[in-house]
């Protein structure tokens, strides 16, 4: 573990009085997939920890559903743990990053919303929706298509 990670994880294993913040969240899950971290977190695969990420939505969905706001926010940061997880696995695989997570999500969100970043204003919510479906079936035809030349 580089020295770091050895420092934080001190630092984590002392009275916190300050909040944590995202950072402190990624390195903690650095910690416990680095050799001197959790031997359970290791050996988890995307494939083992689909049964966590589906059972830790489905969490979300049921506070929401039952209005309890106080579990909400704790099933949310269990489902933001997944995300961050399933993100050091990838890094870890060369595959792609959490940085790389939060750009893709961010240039998405700021494409399929034209009326607020680009300008057009569509005269209804009924109008936005159906550009926001236009929006997202030309960028999942396009990302077909790129796949399909990168087999050629």
């Amino acid at each position: 573990m580089e020295e770091y990670l050895r420092e934080k994880k001190r630092e984590y294993s002392e009275e916190r009085k300050a909040p944590y913040s995202l950072e402190d969240l990624r390195n903690i899950m650095r910690i416990l997939r680095s050799e001197e971290g959790c031997p359970w977190d290791r050996r988890q695969t995307f494939e083992s920890m689909v049964s966590c990420v589906t059972e830790e939505a489905k969490e979300v969905v049921q506070a929401v559903k039952q209005q309890d706001m106080d579990n909400l926010c704790e099933e949310l940061g269990d489902l933001l743990f997944q995300v961050v997880f399933y993100s050091q696995m990838a890094q870890e695989q060369g595959l792609f990053t959490f940085e790389q997570v939060v750009d893709g999500i961010s240039a998405k969100m700021v494409r399929r919303h034209p009326k607020v970043f680009g300008g057009r204003v569509p005269e209804t919510d009924e109008k936005e929706g159906s550009q926001w479906e236009q929006i997202k079936r030309a960028e999942k035809a396009e990302k077909a298509r790129a796949q399909k030349a990168k087999k050629a």
